[in-house]
């Protein structure tokens, strides 16, 4: 799927703002309680939809606050809002997760998947529960494994995503933080045959060039990200900082096997995003 254009995958920068072993440092425990805000705005390439072997650049935004404990994250096209407040270095994280899911093969390059019926905006909404540990290789890093839930409430797919997730983060010196992760997404049947298959009437559209296709749900695809963030004023703290995050994701199963994917497109997808950070 296209990323909402306003708040693509750039939002990676959303890992916690962290300092490194440089005296005078606030402790792991002054980060936890201090409030902290972050708007990040660039560019990102993206697929031209979810298997397209075409790419293009949208802007990219995205935002992190954390205020009285409860903290506030853009993903994309989705805002995390964690409502348990972090105390030590073993924290619970838990809250609800809201965004929505835009149709992109009408932007397609391919002339027969532009010929293709548009999909409906889908609205998402859900939740995300798991754990964070502080302090796993150094006092500032964190290991964060996670359960991502989101269902459309909209007219769409109508169907369920889950995404477990593994990140670690750590800063690197008091200027330059990486955090690295990988997830998979597995989708229900309805989702696959919205954005994967093909049905008779949507075949004959495109004169029989794309081929009928009814794929089934399960594991859609496996991912792993890297985000560099580098400060170029003052330091992770606050000040101004450049981005990059790069992700590579391989799309799995029927969802590899779409027409879309296998004849169009391609199962291994890439995401490419940069810009510039302000953190205060």
């Amino acid at each position: 799927m296209r990323l909402f254009n306003c708040v693509p995958f750039a939002a990676f920068l959303a890992a916690s703002p962290a300092i490194a072993q440089r005296a005078p440092l606030p402790s792991p425990e002054q980060l936890q309680g201090r409030d902290m805000y972050t708007i990040g705005v660039g560019a990102a390439l993206m697929p031209d939809y979810e298997g397209s072997n075409d790419y293009h650049v949208i802007p990219a935004a995205a935002i992190r606050a954390k205020i009285g404990g409860i903290s506030i994250t853009t993903n994309g096209p989705n805002v995390y809002v964690d409502l348990v407040p972090k105390h030590g270095s073993f924290n619970f994280d838990a809250g609800p997760i809201a965004g929505l899911r835009f149709d992109s093969r009408h932007s397609s390059d391919d002339p027969y998947v532009k010929l293709l019926p548009r999909r409906n905006t889908a609205i998402e909404v859900g939740g995300f529960a798991g754990v964070s540990v502080k302090g796993v290789i150094d006092r500032y890093d964190s290991l964060a494994l996670h359960v991502d839930a989101l269902h459309d409430i909209g007219n769409a797919h109508k169907s369920t995503i889950i995404s477990p997730n593994v990140s670690y983060s750590t800063p690197l010196s008091r200027k330059t933080y990486v955090s690295v992760s990988t997830a998979a997404d597995f989708a229900e049947s309805r989702y696959a045959q919205y954005y994967f298959g093909i049905t008779p009437e949507e075949s004959l559209r495109t004169g029989g060039e794309i081929p009928v296709f009814s794929p089934g749900g399960g594991l859609k695809d496996v991912k792993a990200s890297l985000l560099v963030n580098q400060s170029i004023t003052g330091d992770l703290l606050g000040g101004f900082s450049l981005f990059g995050i790069g992700q590579y994701s391989r799309l799995e199963g029927d969802f590899k096997r779409s027409p879309l994917v296998d004849q169009r497109g391609n199962a291994s997808q890439w995401i490419a995003a940069g810009g510039l950070a302000y953190t205060w």
